[in-house]
Formats: C-alpha cells, structure tokens, sequence
C-alpha cells in the first residue's frame, strides 16, 4: 500500500499502527511511521510505542526536542489526521459551590449587632422620654 503526502487517516486508522514492528504517531496534526526509528530515538523505543494510539503532540512538546530532531521528523510523515476522530480534552472546571463563610463567629456577632443597636437607641429614647416627663 502506497501511502501519499495529501493521505488522512482517523485515529482509529493510526492505532492499529501500535508495535516495534509498525508504530505510527499523531503530532500537530500530522502521522508519522517512526517504526524505523524506534532504534536510534535518544530516549528509547518504549517512549514512542507508549504514545501510540493517542495525540502525542503534549508528550513531543513537553520534552523540548531541539529544531534538527523536528527536520527530522519531515522524512516520516505520512499524512494528516482527522481532528474529528480524536477527541477533545475535557478541561476540568469545578462545579459552583455556595459561599463558605469559614468564620461563622462574625457572622453571628453582626447578626446580634444588627439587632441589639436599633433596640438599644429605642431604649435610650424611652428613657429619655420617660426622665424628660419626670422634671
């Protein structure tokens, strides 16, 4: 099977590709046949069978390769992956939880404050009252 520059595969299409003897990768976008490879990769074959069958562009990136390693790669490019076979990546946001007043105290001593000070300038007026109508 002859396999031409403009050729897309699905992920599903590259997986299959996932051994010593035959191992594809997906990086930006891109599938390379690295099984030639395998033996001369400076950090093993295990690190590129391991990222087979997924998008392997965080693992190629994360490691820093250097810009003659990505030339590299040109001579074992097979073709583009079709983004919509691989699926995307769930960012985890946390569910909306109520307000957590750690410092239930305060909370209460403002409660109290808001009802003892009216109460106490109505007493403060009563007793002025009741002293002013005494003289």
């Amino acid at each position: 099977m002859g396999v031409d520059d403009s050729k897309v595969f699905t992920l599903a299409q590259v997986s299959e590709h996932n051994n010593s003897k035959d191992c594809w990768l997906i990086i930006n976008g891109k599938v390379y046949d690295v099984t030639k490879f395998l033996d001369d990769h400076p950090g093993g074959d295990e690190v590129l069978l391991s990222a087979t069958g997924k998008d392997a562009s965080d693992d190629f990136e994360d490691v820093g390769h250097s810009d003659s390693a990505r030339d590299m790669m040109d001579k074992y490019y097979v073709g583009d992956i079709d983004s919509s076979t691989i699926a995307r990546k769930n960012i985890y946001t946390p569910p909306k939880q109520p307000h957590y007043n750690q410092d239930k105290t305060s909370e209460f001593i403002i409660k109290l404050l808001q009802f003892l000070v009216p109460l106490a300038i109505l007493a403060l007026a009563v007793g002025i009252r009741i002293y002013t109508k005494s003289t």
